[in-house]
């Protein structure tokens, strides 16, 4: 099966280790680890800079899948990366990662869907859209590799249709 190359979306600074055990699933192409060294050089060149860094690295991808943890709907750039995936007419789809253990503090409290706090003209929430996956609390990490491909392909064909 082909990869599928995908962007993530995530609060860096809590959950960049969960990130890294979702990239070393395989089964998906996701865009390329930044390091915090990276990631802290590009926001201090200003927001123009990362909103250019977002731009390139949203480029060519199919789906966007926001990686949640306790705090990633309250991020400003990950809203923004959602609203610009959205308008780029990107798939979209959440999953959280709250239950994924990170060697520095294990899991973590689940954090809000930061689908339901977007809100469409009509005034629905994106959320009514797009599917939000919270894995089992037993295996989170098992249990998003058995199924991130076929939820990123649901989410492709959702919004296809």
């Amino acid at each position: 099966m082909a990869k599928i190359p995908v962007f993530y979306s995530f609060h860096f600074d809590n959950d960049v280790m969960r990130v890294q055990q979702i990239r070393n699933i395989g089964s998906i192409e996701g865009n390329p680890p930044t390091t915090p060294n990276e990631w802290e050089k590009l926001k201090r060149t200003g927001n123009k800079a990362v909103e250019n860094w977002i731009n390139q690295n949203m480029k060519y991808k199919r789906c966007i899948v926001v990686l949640i943890g306790s705090e990633t709907a309250s991020r400003p750039w990950v809203e923004h990366e959602i609203i610009k995936a959205w308008n780029d007419g990107k798939a979209l789809l959440g999953i959280h990662i709250h239950n994924l253990r990170c060697p520095r503090n294990g899991t973590s409290r689940k954090g809000r869907n930061p689908f339901d706090l977007i809100k469409f003209n009509d005034g629905r929430a994106m959320s009514s859209v797009v599917p939000c996956y919270d894995p089992s609390s037993l295996n989170a990490y098992q249990d998003i590799a058995n199924n991130i491909s076929s939820w990123i392909d649901c989410a492709i064909r959702n919004k296809e249709n």
